[in-house]
Parts: structure tokens; C-alpha cells; sequence
């Protein structure tokens, strides 16, 4: 079974579906995912530990799943324009929930400036590859 960012995991009902020796293959989004854009614009935003490694170990470990591997990583998330940002917001719903051009125009307008300025706008985006196995049943099956 394999998954792409998966928003909710279930994971109680993965070890249920997951045949014995069967494997759960998923790319997750990590924390803090593009949270310097969340920043800029909504202001500083608390950043929860929901979409955490340790976490999705748990979960999963709880679900009699073994994780047998985790790979982790922190790309660059760069816009060179403002039309990419506004356009990433109406796709990306969760980075900035409600957003608007007319809600959030004063700071497409400040963001604009500051392309202008340094050349781009950069966050991170964080990514975790996670492998879990369902073992085999003590008797063999």
C-alpha cells in the first residue's frame, strides 16, 4: 500500500487492512511546512507537532505496524513572483486558510515589494518518506 501526502493517517485502520508481512510506503508532509510564508502572510503562527516523524512513529508503532524506515527532508521553496505565491495559496488551502486576493491584497502588495527587492520569496518545505511493515503472524501466516 503506498500514499502521498496523506492530510489524516489512519493508522489503526492501515495495520487492520495491511496483510501479514504487508507494507505501508508514504510520503508525508513534515512540520512547518512552508511556515515562513505562513508568517508573512498572516503574522507569526504557532506550529504544531501534528504532521511530526515522532508522531507518525507512534501511530504507527500503536497500530502493531514496525517502521522500518524514515528519511526526512528540508527542500527550498522559492517564488520568483507574486502571481506564483497567490496561485500556490488558492491550490495549497492549508498554508493560508481563507485566503483571497482581496483578503490578503496588502500583503501580496508588501510581498511584490520585497520580490522586487531580493529576487524571490524562500521557504522550506519539509518531507518525510516513512516505511512501516506488518509483521507476520506468530504462526507463520
Amino acid at each position: 500500500m503506498s500514499s502521498r501526502h496523506p492530510t489524516v493517517v489512519g493508522w489503526a485502520e492501515l495495520g487492520r487492512v495491511l496483510a501479514p508481512g504487508g507494507t505501508y510506503l508514504a510520503q508525508h508532509v513534515g512540520v512547518g511546512t512552508a511556515a515562513a510564508l505562513t508568517d508573512f502572510m498572516m503574522g507569526p503562527q504557532p506550529v504544531g507537532d501534528g504532521r511530526s516523524v515522532e508522531r507518525a512513529r507512534a501511530g504507527a508503532e500503536a497500530a502493531g505496524l514496525e517502521v522500518v524506515d524514515v528519511r526526512t527532508a528540508t527542500l527550498r521553496l522559492e517564488f520568483l513572483d507574486v502571481a506564483a505565491v497567490a496561485v500556490y495559496l488558492r491550490k495549497v488551502i492549508w498554508i493560508v486558510p481563507g485566503f483571497t486576493i482581496a483578503r490578503y491584497r496588502r500583503r501580496l502588495e508588501a510581498m511584490h515589494e520585497l520580490i522586487g527587492r531580493e529576487g524571490s520569496f524562500v521557504a522550506t518545505t519539509t518531507r518525510y518518506l516513512i516505511e512501516c511493515r506488518k509483521p507476520h503472524a506468530v504462526d507463520g501466516r
